[in-house]
């Protein structure tokens, strides 16, 4: 599995999953300032699952039904960054298979559309 992270996910959250051996990249590692229609066609072209804060990104792939390998949006009060790392790690013991769906974490649920 191959994830994005947006630019307002934190830092520290993307070097902690790296470490654990998740391939992740950062927005900002790519191309600072991409606009959503670029951050989702890099993701596609990479086969990137984007994890973001932005539900423009719900309104993007599920709405407007523009092409996306799948979305994590983050519903929840960012505490810390162990603590969305809890949560993400929770999300991929639940879900085996992300691609191709638009899934909303949010503190106590997780709810799931696929995609097209």
């Amino acid at each position: 599995m191959k994830l994005l992270a947006n630019e307002n996910i934190p830092i520290g959250l993307v070097n902690e999953l790296r470490n654990l051996g998740y391939d992740i990249l950062r927005v900002d590692e790519v191309r600072k300032g991409m606009k959503d229609q670029e951050v989702l066609d890099f993701s596609l072209k990479e086969s990137r699952i984007i994890i973001t804060f932005d539900k423009d990104f719900g309104e993007l792939a599920v709405k407007e039904k523009r092409k996306a390998t799948g979305v994590i949006l983050l519903r929840m009060h960012p505490e810390s960054v162990r603590y969305i790392k809890g949560r993400i790690l929770l999300l991929f013991e639940k879900l085996k298979e992300l691609k191709d769906k638009f899934i909303v974490l949010e503190e106590h649920t997780i709810r799931e559309r696929k995609l097209q």
